[in-house]
């Protein structure tokens, strides 16, 4: 699924969602067969493809590259624009054209980044897509479950939402709770707060040159 650094523990969550299985269980091979047509699980299992790629690549192959090759994924399963306006909150309306770009820019790298910093290696893990999903209003939530290979199944819960652009991703929820945007709305905020766009501009690109770099 996801921004702005999370804690360590669940960062090593959101990672344990890319480790996808094999063989795929047979409602995510058929939502991956049916495509955007195919309901909210579909791009899910998208997004779980594109993953388990990149984790095949390896650290052999350089981040840029493996980068060039998630990110029209990320792009089209995650609502990217509508995030980062919800994260930023009523001060992105405030804000120039130019500064929206440049934090849309940076903030799809990030989020790409990392992910590809995060599901860098494939050990037999898998994660089931679950048949059912239920409604929150008027999205959809689409539960998984991170089955490593040994220990306890992790829960990450995708909100769906019906665009224009058809199902996409506006939350990732940890443990089936935790709200990947809500962590992003508070930190967002606070660097907004003390020193506007750029100020969450220079952090966003200190973060991605981090994960780029193998630090945490």
């Amino acid at each position: 699924m996801s921004a702005v650094q999370l804690p360590h523990r669940r960062a090593l969550l959101l990672a344990a969602a890319a480790l996808a299985a094999v063989p795929l269980p047979w409602w995510v091979r058929a939502a991956s067969a049916q495509g955007a047509a195919g309901g909210p699980s579909a791009p899910v299992a998208r997004l779980d493809e594109a993953l388990l790629h990149i984790m095949r690549m390896g650290q052999a192959t350089p981040f840029a590259q493996r980068a060039a090759a998630l990110t029209p994924v990320v792009q089209s399963v995650f609502d990217l624009p509508h995030i980062l306006e919800v994260s930023v909150g009523p001060r992105w309306a405030t804000m120039s054209p130019a500064d929206q770009a440049k934090l849309l820019d940076v903030f799809t790298r990030y989020t790409v980044a990392s992910y590809v910093a995060n599901f860098d290696s494939f050990d037999g893990q898998r994660i089931d897509i679950l048949p059912q999903t239920r409604a929150v209003g008027a999205d959809q939530m689409v539960a998984t479950q991170v089955v490593p290979k040994n220990g306890e199944a992790t829960r990450i819960d995708y909100q769906m939402r019906r665009t224009a652009a058809g199902w996409q991703v506006v939350d990732v929820l940890l443990d089936g709770s935790i709200s990947r945007v809500a962590v992003q709305r508070s930190d967002f905020r606070s660097l907004i707060a003390g020193g506007g766009p750029q100020r969450l501009i220079a952090s966003l690109e200190r973060k991605v040159a981090n994960l780029q770099d193998g630090k945490s």
